[in-house]
């Protein structure tokens, strides 16, 4: 899916049982608003469900953080008072506290009508992509949609509410990036909660979702020494989650997920299922096991324990991903090369064997010394023992001597290429030079007539005149 605000159509949303893929979104729908709820049903492909009740903290938890100091202890009460703790969903009470009591001083609340004119009405050839939360459409902020603002392209999100998203995912991504600020996290520039609409508004990135990149055989090739620097960026950004005063776990990383501006900077997106880690002396925290086949860490699908380890597991399936440009999970390959990570962490230190895998559409233009450096480490990253893990802040260090590998190796390999691209320099002068009085007694006609052209460039005239210092070639 080729999306500028991508999500894999395989979400779960808690609560709420999976549905069958329904008909796609219709071009011609009448109006806008009725095209936007006649969105493609999300598949229950892929999902990892829910495996317990949804706990009336966890929406405590996921609520936008205010300056609880200055609140009363009956005005807490009213902020989450309004969700509905068996749907998850806002009631008319709690957007109005939500309104309220929300405020992030980088982050813009729109209402409803602004974002309709931002995205001239929800055009229909507007849309960026679709997911398990509704549609994303390209939009544009200026003057038209309120005094002020600088023209800027926006990628515009639409809460589905027949999806597989709901309430507590949007408020989810409000909680996170509303606070964080990182050049390798996507940009919350706003959002909109308006009676029963639910958007967000997020910074454009001009080409879309890395999944897009690496699995359309319609798009060009990413270039070795850029897919090592997508890899440091997300690696970069997960580093700065995990490292964070109360860390946060990802939970969700994947290439459909991954989003890279016009000069192929690479960004985390989509906060959805993002949760605080452990603090303290606890070792994981105990949740739903949720997220997407493939790339989750098997101990959390196993125990439903969640510890920063598990990102850096699906950080070793993209890295796979990158390296090997196949899907982390592929039906139409043959039996045992169903599952990627199955079939390729074996080969990855087997060097004899890796060079055979690694993606055809790089035509051999790699270093190879970088790729046994990514292929190790994401054999390192995908250990089934959460423990023989790097921490990512050892993976960002490792990809930074890749890239540096990588990055003196182009230059190397470019400036041989050139070389070679170049005339054929002599320590003899060439047949350019002969004087125009020249003796050509002696030549070929073939011959003479190439001196007279300037031009002698047939190789099998060997003899003459090589004795004082002439050539054919130059």
């Amino acid at each position: 899916m080729g999306s500028c605000l991508s999500s894999d159509d395989s979400r779960a949303r808690p609560g709420r049982e999976s549905v069958e893929t329904g008909k796609a979104v219709q071009s011609n729908s009448e109006t806008a608003a009725s095209s936007r709820r006649k969105a493609t049903k999300p598949s229950n492909r892929n999902v990892i469900a829910p495996s317990e009740d949804i706990e009336p903290s966890y929406y405590k938890a996921i609520l936008p953080s205010v300056n609880t100091s200055s609140l009363s202890h009956e005005s807490m009460e009213d902020a989450f008072r309004g969700i509905n703790m068996e749907s998850g969903a806002l009631t008319q009470g709690g957007v109005e506290n939500f309104r309220q009591l929300t405020s992030y001083g980088n982050v813009t609340m729109f209402i409803y009508d602004e974002l309709r004119l931002a995205t001239r009405n929800f055009r229909q050839d507007l849309v960026l992509g679709e997911g398990g939360f509704g549609l994303v459409y390209k939009g544009i902020l200026d003057e038209n949609v309120r005094p002020g603002f600088k023209p800027m392209f926006v990628a515009v999100k639409d809460l589905n509410p027949e999806g597989l998203q709901g309430d507590k995912e949007w408020l989810a991504e409000i909680n996170y990036l509303g606070q964080l600020s990182h050049p390798n996290l996507v940009k919350l520039i706003g959002y909109c909660c308006q009676d029963e609409h639910r958007l967000l508004v997020y910074e454009y990135m001009a080409h879309g979702s890395l999944e897009k990149h690496l699995f359309q055989r319609s798009t060009q090739s990413i270039p070795w020494v850029t897919r090592v620097k997508i890899a440091l960026d997300v690696a970069k950004g997960l580093a700065f989650l995990h490292g964070a005063k109360k860390p946060i776990i990802y939970r969700d990383f994947k290439t459909s997920n991954i989003l890279l501006d016009a000069e192929f900077n690479a960004k985390l997106s989509d906060f959805g299922l993002a949760k605080e880690g452990p603090t303290g002396e606890k070792t994981h925290v105990s949740t739903r096991v949720m997220g997407t086949y493939g790339y989750a860490a098997p101990e959390y699908i196993m125990t439903g324990h969640l510890t920063a380890r598990s990102d850096v597991y699906g950080f070793g399936v993209v890295l796979l991903e990158i390296l090997v440009g196949r899907k982390a999970l592929d039906t139409s390959r043959p039996g045992r090369e169903h599952n990627l990570v199955d079939w390729a962490r074996p080969l990855l230190i087997r060097y004899n064997k890796l060079f055979r895998i690694i993606d055809p559409r790089m035509a051999g233009q790699y270093s190879h010394n970088a790729a046994q450096l990514l292929a190790n480490l994401a054999f390192r990253c995908l250990s089934e023992n959460p423990k023989g893990r790097p921490a990512m802040h050892e993976v960002v260090e490792a990809l930074e001597s890749c890239q540096s590998f990588s990055e003196k190796e182009d230059k190397v390999h470019s400036s041989n290429k050139a070389h070679e691209m170049r005339p054929r320099r002599t320590n003899r002068r060439c047949a350019s030079d002969l004087p125009m009085d020249f003796d050509q007694h002696g030549l070929s006609p073939d011959a003479r007539f190439a001196v007279q052209r300037g031009n002698l460039t047939p190789d099998r005239y060997h003899k003459p005149y090589n004795h004082i210092g002439y050539v054919y070639k130059c």
